[in-house]
């Protein structure tokens, strides 16, 4: 009889799919991505995730599907039996635990047996959305951005006066970029490129050097424009952008300098709270008091004030840097409005052949970092996540077994119970 009540009530109940999910990236200890923005475990179940998943596997991608199976998602932190035996200890003792961020996930879809999924589909649904995760989590955090080393496709529909912004950018860019690679790996060095992030450092130096300035330094010392009068057309606009950048940068500037000023009247003290230690401790006893909560508060305040001060400023400074490069290459240019009709072909072709090689040495310089950060990700994300156990999905004839066993038991315990008191099936004996 439970065997078979099981058996009826069991399309309309559940059954669950579960895998394991391992993370382990830099800055996850603390509750970070790479990036250094907050990890949030329920990322894996994104609404972007979970479309691309129903879509790649074939699956209805309605609204109202997609909906049920991010509520039959679930994702638990799996914390070890050691791990919370010495968390109950720290509490036991008075202490309170430091947070704790699990290393293993168990990722779990449960939808209705009579659902349009069988098992081996929500098997291969769950690890496609881990598969399209991991892929997002390369993308952000690996790959090298796909705007990069693109410079060359903006120049082919660049003005030649605009080429000295594009080319100088893209390698302010390429800078950056090395340079934070460097802080992450200093001696890290390719097996594929024998490069490490110092040498493209030193390579990027030597291309701007050598070739860039060679081609930009051409194109400003004669003027070349395919239109002279449009080209000044777009250097004022541009100006009176920068003109209106750095009003508002100079009016943000002055009201932080202005909070500054008026945190600076008042005396600045820094507390070092120490606790004494009583003969007899009360549970009603503060930690810190009050004015050291106020002090530190205050000094925070005032160190935020500081950094947004000092990052106004250098807004500041740098917009009006940029303005002055740009008057100056205005008013050069001004200078060869008069000879507009002088051939440039002559110029034109010499700028050219310098771009074509210039090309050519930031295609393969490009390369390079493309292949020398592809191994460094490689080797840092090669586990950042990774599938422990992969999907499983609860059998459906194991509870049919353990309903027939409890079931058996009780008519068994049942029938014992009746034989002693004398009762059988033909009735009461004797």
């Amino acid at each position: 009889m439970a065997a078979g009540i099981y058996l009826v009530a069991s399309p309309f109940a559940s059954a669950t799919t579960s895998m394991r999910v391992t993370f382990a990236f830099s800055g996850y200890g603390r509750g970070e991505y790479p990036d250094h923005s907050k990890f949030q475990p329920d990322d894996v179940r994104a609404p972007d995730i979970i479309v691309e998943a129903l879509k790649q596997q074939g699956l209805e991608t309605t609204d109202d599907f997609q909906g049920k199976v991010r509520a039959a998602l679930t994702i638990e932190g799996i914390i070890p039996p050691n791990v919370t035996k010495e968390r109950d200890r720290l509490r036991a003792a008075g202490q309170a635990p430091a947070p704790y961020l699990p290393d293993e996930y168990l990722v779990t879809l449960t939808l209705p047996r009579k659902s349009p999924l069988n098992s081996r589909q929500r098997e291969l649904l769950l690890n496609k959305i881990v598969s399209l995760y991991e892929e997002k989590f390369q993308r952000t955090y690996a790959d090298v951005p796909v705007a990069f080393g693109s410079a060359f496709e903006s120049l082919r529909k660049a003005d030649y006066f605009e080429y000295e912004l594009i080319l100088n950018d893209e390698v302010q860019n390429i800078t950056a970029f090395l340079n934070q690679q460097l802080d992450q790996a200093k001696t890290y060095r390719s097996p594929t490129t024998n490069l490490s992030f110092s040498d493209l450092l030193n390579q990027t130096g030597r291309f701007a050097q050598l070739q860039l300035d060679e081609t930009l330094g051409i194109i400003r010392q004669n003027g070349l424009s395919r239109d002279r009068a449009l080209a000044m057309v777009k250097m004022d606009y541009y100006l009176r952008t920068l003109e209106d950048q750095e009003q508002k940068a100079i009016e943000e500037e002055k009201v932080v300098v202005d909070l500054l000023g008026k945190t600076q009247e008042r005396s600045q003290n820094y507390v070092l709270g120490i606790k004494s230690q009583a003969t007899q401790q009360r549970s009603e006893t503060p930690l810190v008091d009050q004015g050291l909560i106020d002090s530190l508060l205050a000094n925070d305040a005032y160190n935020f004030l500081v950094r947004r001060a000092l990052d106004a400023g250098m807004e500041v400074k740098r917009i009006q840097a940029e303005k002055a490069q740009l008057l100056e290459r205005l008013k050069s240019m001004e200078k060869f409005v008069a000879n507009a009709g002088k051939d440039q072909s002559i110029l034109i072709a010499q700028v050219q052949k310098s771009l074509s090689d210039m090309e050519a040495s930031y295609k393969e310089l490009v390369s390079s970092i493309r292949k020398t950060h592809a191994d460094f990700a490689k080797q840092q994300f090669a586990d950042a996540i990774r599938i422990s156990m992969q999907p499983q999905t609860s059998s459906k004839y194991r509870p049919l077994v353990v309903a027939g066993a409890i079931g058996g038991f009780i008519g068994l315990a049942l029938g014992m119970g009746l034989s002693f008191l004398g009762i059988y099936g033909g009735g009461r004996k004797g």
